[in-house]
């Protein structure tokens, strides 16, 4: 008798959206199959699916321990949220040679279903980052005797909803604050800058409206800018590894000396950018809107307003500045980027989704 052979094994998810992209929530249900190709007869003993969600940090950093003594200091943290194991085909068997017990899977394709609830309980948002990752996957091992197991993994998308609707995430931001140049014995008139905007949560896609007023009654010409910031800390056995990197920015005119200038609703847009993470352990992902004056042979001024990157955007109703249409229509372009792509993107594509189950009458765009 000649046995056959495994052609492919593939897992497919019965997606939720109409996108077909694997998205979920806590308590949601992840169901989906198990493919499973062969050419001729193959004696089965098992086939396994384990799936898991966990949050994992890791850096490292070198320490010196005196004269010519240097050492690399570990530092990793870890967080499981869950983890399903289930047998679709067989049984567990400790020994791999009995002749008892086997399946025999004739040539062709099969199908072989699987399902598990993720918990009730806040689950971290999938995330790629630097020094760490928040991920969440099913692994299928095929266990035949006398050979080596068949494993394939393939990864599915968790989101925590952040709803930007709260009264929290719409109540306005701002700040002023005033800077005085010295040289020497000579002192010039204060730089001042005061910037407000809004709200604090925002979607990937819109457009912040920035409200600001800067006066430079210095003796320097000096501009105005401002940035949006993403800050990714990772956490692990009492430290704190830290990654800020530029989202967007854009700048003003030129102001000289005496001169004043004002921000009637400046837009700066959102790029595609992972939401939020406030309720993991061990990382935390965190926007801002900096408004800040250059000041050339000087510290810079600047104003920090904190951000929050939500999942589900802004009531049509609820904002004169929010653009519904519009968004909607670059949310449609971003649905069909691929699962694996930059960090930063990652998360906005599947929240593009989530838009578009709330606003059902914009799925025609």
């Amino acid at each position: 008798m000649v046995l056959g052979k495994v052609k492919s094994l593939t897992i497919s998810f019965d997606c939720l959206n109409d996108s077909n992209v694997p998205v979920y929530s806590s308590g949601d249900t992840v169901s989906g199959r198990v493919n499973l190709e062969v050419t001729g007869e193959i004696r089965v003993k098992s086939l396994k699916i384990h799936a898991r969600g966990h949050a994992k940090v890791r850096w490292t950093e070198s320490r010196n321990a005196g004269s010519n003594t240097a050492y690399t200091q570990n530092y990793t943290e870890e967080v499981e949220y869950f983890n399903h194991k289930d047998i679709l085909i067989g049984h567990e068997r400790d020994d791999d040679n009995s002749e008892e017990g086997f399946n025999t899977i004739h040539s062709g394709r099969h199908e072989y279903a699987f399902s598990f609830e993720l918990p009730q309980t806040p689950l971290a948002t999938s995330f790629e980052g630097r020094h760490g990752s928040v991920r969440y996957w099913v692994k299928a091992e095929l266990h035949r005797p006398w050979l080596l197991p068949v494993k394939l993994k393939k990864e599915f998308t968790v989101f925590e909803h952040i709803d930007i609707n709260t009264p929290s995430l719409l109540s306005p931001q701002a700040g002023t604050k005033e800077k005085t140049l010295c040289c020497w014995f000579c002192t010039s008139g204060p730089i001042s800058l005061s910037a407000k905007i809004e709200r604090k949560g925002y979607t990937p896609g819109e457009s912040i409206q920035i409200f600001a007023e800067i006066e430079n009654c210095s003796s320097r010409m000096v501009v105005p800018k401002a940035a949006i910031y993403q800050t990714q800390a990772f956490y692990a056995k009492g430290k704190m590894k830290e990654v800020k990197q530029l989202v967007a920015n854009l700048r003003g005119e030129s102001l000289s000396s005496g001169k004043t200038d004002t921000w009637n609703g400046k837009l700066l847009k959102i790029p595609p950018v992972s939401p939020s993470i406030l309720d993991c352990s061990i990382i935390r992902v965190e926007y801002s809107l900096m408004v800040y004056v250059d000041i050339p042979g000087a510290m810079d001024l600047f104003l920090n307003l904190p951000l929050v990157i939500g999942t589900i955007p802004l009531h049509p109703f609820g904002s004169r500045t929010s653009s519904v249409s519009s968004q909607c229509s670059m949310n449609m372009n971003w649905l069909g980027l691929s699962l694996r792509e930059r960090p930063e993107e990652h998360g906005v594509r599947i929240a593009c989704i989530f838009f578009l189950q709330h606003h059902p009458a914009m799925q025609k765009w």
